[in-house]
């Protein structure tokens, strides 16, 4: 019986393959266009990629289905009829299943803004070293604006709550990692943060897929006024048809499909976090000289 749970995967394979075809027949050049402003932030990205190359990040869209903070189903908007597809095929999960990212607190106040964008890339990469929460979503909030957009080929969403649940809920946090190469500031694109890092193990659908190891490019952009995270856009170092492949043909890897990105070396001294401030409205007991001085942090 279990071997019909593939047959709608395989028929997305067959999309993917198309899409990718298509899009390969007639590329178009790259343009990429980022606005914040001070209320608002509105994010309009118009790159044209070569192909699709992420899984989706919500397992189902019911209707009644909500998270903690009551923002209802993950995904706003599924980009592609295979990722719809997909998202049928998604673990179901057990009602009375402890909730994985109760201990974080998404209403927390939000960091002061760092004028430096190397140091806030250091904080980040501590972060991110230690917690990897682009597969396990145990986020920090204090970093995100409130209105914050992830978007890639497949799905969008907006709130940093939304999209941790969504990647907790996709990947198996048993297997999966997301190890941290680097987190650098773009030296050629404006309020930009990049962080390097290899995807490993595997994704919730149905009987469970293996994922092959590969590099992804994760931009941050920094909203100017807020020095907060306004958008997340994710890049990969293989096409979305190879990752497919690989996944559901793993005997193809290094022959048709590329081999897989190799361990990532630990690091001789793992990243350190300095100490982050926050800004609240409440019980603000810092002193004039305080506020005097974070103008200069």
């Amino acid at each position: 019986m279990t071997r019909f749970l593939w047959l709608p995967i395989g028929l997305t394979l067959l999309c993917q393959f198309g899409s990718a075809f298509e899009v390969h027949r007639k590329p178009m050049k790259s343009t990429l266009i980022r606005t914040t402003t001070t209320t608002t932030t509105t994010h309009r990205n118009t790159r044209q990629r070569m192909s699709s190359a992420t899984w989706p990040l919500a397992a189902e869209k019911e209707e009644g289905s909500s998270s903690s903070s009551g923002s209802g189903s993950n995904v706003e908007e599924y980009k592609n009829a295979p990722t719809k597809i997909l998202s049928n095929f998604f673990t179901k999960e057990d009602a009375k299943t402890e909730d994985p990212l109760m201990d974080i607190d998404f209403n927390a106040p939000k960091i002061t803004k760092v004028s430096n964008l190397d140091t806030l890339a250091q904080m980040l990469d501590a972060e991110l070293y230690n917690k990897e929460w682009f597969v396990t979503g145990n986020v920090n909030p204090i970093y995100f604006l409130d209105d914050f957009e992830f978007q890639d080929p497949d799905v969008k969403l907006t709130g940093i709550e939304d999209y941790a649940r969504g990647v907790n809920k996709l990947f198996n946090q048993q297997t999966t990692r997301a190890e941290i190469i680097s987190t650098i500031a773009s030296t050629t694109v404006p309020n930009t943060i990049t962080i390097t890092w290899r995807l490993s193990g595997s994704v919730n659908i149905g009987p469970g897929l293996t994922i092959k190891p590969y590099i992804c490019y994760t931009d941050f952009t920094i909203d100017e006024e807020s020095g907060l995270i306004a958008f997340q856009e994710d890049r990969f170092d293989i096409p979305g048809w190879d990752i497919l492949l690989s996944a559901l043909f793993p005997f193809v890897i290094g022959k048709i499909t590329a081999p897989a990105a190799p361990p990532v070396p630990p690091r001789p001294t793992p990243p350190v976090l300095p100490s982050p401030k926050t800004t609240s409205n409440n019980n603000d007991t810092s002193s004039p000289l305080d506020k005097f001085m974070q103008l200069f942090n």
